[in-house]
């Protein structure tokens, strides 16, 4: 492994750029800043942090135990609690920690951009500051979206705003209470943090370099980035807010959207310990294999199940085949007792391309920004078509094959273009189950009292979904239970803008 790669995923300094702040007189005295590691340099940082937030948004907790269940791609063959909506709360605490590690490093990032103390050291080789605050900020708005879409309201920061309720990653003086943010607010503000951001990138100027495990500090690409995530984010919105969203989704798409996969936000992983992709840790490096394709994924793929009746070129990818040669998925969210009786062997696990150890976790694609387009522009046929192609060619589908597929496709309309973002979203948990909330599509999930495997040898009742917490799928998931203990005013005051702090509580943009 070249050098370069070893800083680009280094945690030796991780301990010390992701603390939480603490008040100290006497080293305030002397001018000396714990928090504030100036020997540290930023591109340790922002890789780490790259890692950090991707490591988290698409790790056990907060994709491959949750959203990817959710969104019924996966389906467990041993323990079936999750699949059936019974979640841990030791998920959500690793999932909030986690980000929160990551929000307070990229924050780091933006204050040794901006003290007068360290600005000057930083860009030495590495990039103007405007461009490393830029690019902190786009990350920011990231995590800070899959966590509000996840939870709720949450404690939110803002690099350009004085709200009050805007508390967290508060320094000099620390806030270790920090308010809720509400969604409408939080929404609201990443929209104009992405503008601000693709605003102050000087697009000339590299930065980061090999650092920068996304676009190896392409800041023209960091640009693009920003403005389909503003896309996305507009569009979650809109039946909400919908004169902001539209003045922002025709700002980002002027300004300029990812055009095609090489412009693809995506941190690909390496195949050797410690920076192997995180389904890959969860399966190969743990030795497990209880997660498997699901049988709606497969059945869609095979055409048999769902608006498309071709046979789908992405199902030898997205799947293994069994010990037979034959794409089986198992049944979704069975009784244990039910679930364990198809072996690993018996059905598809995921592909070795998404269960690779170097496979790229996507942020944001071209082809989700097709579909947005298309949902923009009214179902748009050619903004479907475009997303499918973009599909297809990303997974690595050769021409004659996708043309093949493409030509029996049924027409854009509402259910079709959904049907196919969600193929598209495949490994993207997360996004995958935010549109299903927003949406209602794909209409071929299974529901409660929906028979997952008719020919099961159990009774009839058996065979049958049952949610072991919830009503259906879930609209979000529990606040961590360390928060009813540090912060339990706060937690209080969120949970009463709920139902209740339960998976059957919609979120602000889902009411």
């Amino acid at each position: 492994m070249r050098k370069k790669h070893i800083l680009i995923y280094s945690f030796t300094l991780l301990a010390a750029v992701s603390l939480v702040s603490c008040s100290d007189k006497k080293l305030e005295e002397i001018n000396t800043d714990p928090n504030r590691p100036v020997d540290v340099p930023t591109t340790t940082i922002i890789s780490s942090a790259q890692k950090q937030l991707m490591d988290n948004a698409r790790g056990s907790a907060g994709s491959i135990r949750s959203a990817m269940l959710f969104a019924q791609y996966f389906s467990q063959n041993q323990y079936t609690n999750e699949s059936r909506y019974d979640l841990p709360r030791t998920n959500s605490d690793t999932y909030w920690d986690n980000a929160y590690k990551a929000l307070n490093n990229l924050e780091q990032v933006i204050r040794l951009n901006t003290d007068p103390l360290t600005k000057a050291k930083v860009t030495a080789g590495v990039g103007p500051n405007e461009n490393q605050i830029a690019i902190a900020r786009i990350l920011k708005s990231y995590t800070f979206l899959t966590l509000t879409d996840a939870f709720g309201n949450i404690p939110y920061s803002s690099y350009g705003s004085n709200d009050p309720d805007f508390q967290a990653l508060k320094l000099n003086p620390d806030i270790a209470k920090p308010k809720y943010a509400s969604q409408e607010k939080i929404y609201t503000d990443i929209l104009k943090e992405l503008k601000e951001a693709a605003a102050q990138l000087i697009v000339t100027e590299n930065t980061f370099g090999n650092f920068d495990g996304i676009y190896k500090g392409k800041a023209d690409l960091w640009k693009r980035f920003a403005n389909s995530l503003r896309l996305r984010v507009a569009i979650r919105v809109r039946a909400k807010l919908p004169q902001l969203a539209a003045t922002h989704i025709q700002e980002a798409i002027a300004d300029g959207l990812i055009r095609n996969n090489t412009e693809n936000a995506a941190l690909k992983y390496e195949a050797k310990a410690p920076n192997e992709a995180p389904l890959y840790r969860a399966t190969v490096t743990e030795n497990r294999r209880d997660f498997s394709v699901s049988h709606i994924l497969i059945n869609v793929l095979k055409g048999q199940v769902g608006p498309f009746t071709a046979a789908d070129p992405r199902l030898k990818i997205y799947a293994r085949p069994n010990k037979d040669g034959l794409y089986i998925g198992q049944p979704y969210g069975l009784l244990p007792s039910l679930a364990s009786i198809l072996k690993a062997e018996d059905i598809s696990l995921p592909g070795t391309v998404v269960n690779a150890a170097d496979y790229s976790e996507v942020l944001i694609e071209y082809a989700e920004v097709s579909f947005l387009l298309a949902e923009y522009n009214n179902w748009s046929q050619a903004d479907y078509i475009n997303g499918v192609r973009a599909s297809l060619e990303k997974w690595g589908v050769d021409k004659p094959s996708a043309d093949a597929y493409v030509a029996l496709l049924p027409a854009a309309t509402q259910e079709t273009v959904l049907s196919q973002k969600y193929l598209a979203l495949y490994m993207q948990g997360n996004e995958a189950w935010a549109e299903i909330r927003r949406t209602g599509f794909p209409t071929f999930l299974i529901k409660k009292g929906d028979v997952v495997w008719p020919t099961a040898p159990a009774p009839e009742e058996e065979k049958k979904f049952t949610p072991l917490a919830g009503t259906g799928i879930p609209k979000r998931i529990y606040y961590p239970q360390k928060e009813q203990a540090v912060n339990l005013e706060n937690y209080r005051e969120a949970v009463g803008q709920l139902t209740g702090d339960n998976i059957d509580a919609k979120v602000w943009w889902n009411n």
